[in-house]
């Protein structure tokens, strides 16, 4: 396991448009049709990795909290399934149902969506606004596995928080750190 860092694209950003395959459902989804109408998370993660596992419970609970107030939630796994046969799309549709995701988590196949993303890590997380501008990228808080710092969605919180109170957010943000995606 590679300890990782977001590569923190720049902020202000666009959005790259997506069109993906949602592995609890096999529906097409595309980043048009999934957005929040006030704001998107969009972030890259995985089934075997520690770092994630660690934060299943928040990501369930923050999609929750949020999506009542127009903020909408879209995972991608972007890893190499072949050489990390754990992270499989029909292994993504258990670990979404067992974690209670009600967001679409998306298999990112010939990992074009990460490369476009510059994602780096998993997680890896994106905020954007409602015009699909890069508000936010970097950690959900600072609890890492075996740092006995509680799972919050601390630094996420507060960004949607200030989004939806058309509140500045400040430049200031951490970047995530995890394992690396499994690029082929």
């Amino acid at each position: 396991m590679a300890l990782t860092p977001s590569n923190m694209l720049p902020l202000g950003t666009k959005a790259p448009n997506f069109e993906l395959i949602n592995t609890v459902d096999n529906s097409l989804v595309s980043l048009e049709n999934a957005r929040g109408v006030e704001g998107t998370i969009i972030m890259f993660i995985c089934n075997h990795c520690p770092f994630v596992k660690h934060v299943n419970d928040e990501l369930s609970k923050l999609a929750k909290d949020y999506s009542s107030k127009g903020i909408n939630t879209i995972a991608i796994s972007s890893n190499d399934v072949v050489n990390y046969p754990d992270d499989a799309p029909h292994l993504m549709k258990e670990n979404a149902i067992t974690n209670d995701f009600i967001f679409p988590y998306l298999y990112d196949e010939t990992q074009e969506v990460a490369r476009a993303y510059d994602a780096a890590c998993t997680p890896d997380f994106y905020v954007f606004d409602k015009h699909l501008n890069l508000v936010y990228r970097g950690q959900l808080d600072d609890s890492r596995p075996g740092n006995g710092k509680p799972v919050t969605g601390k630094n996420i919180r507060e960004t949607l928080d200030n989004l939806l109170k058309n509140n500045p957010i400040s430049e200031v943000q951490k970047p995530s750190i995890g394992c690396n995606i499994k690029w082929k």
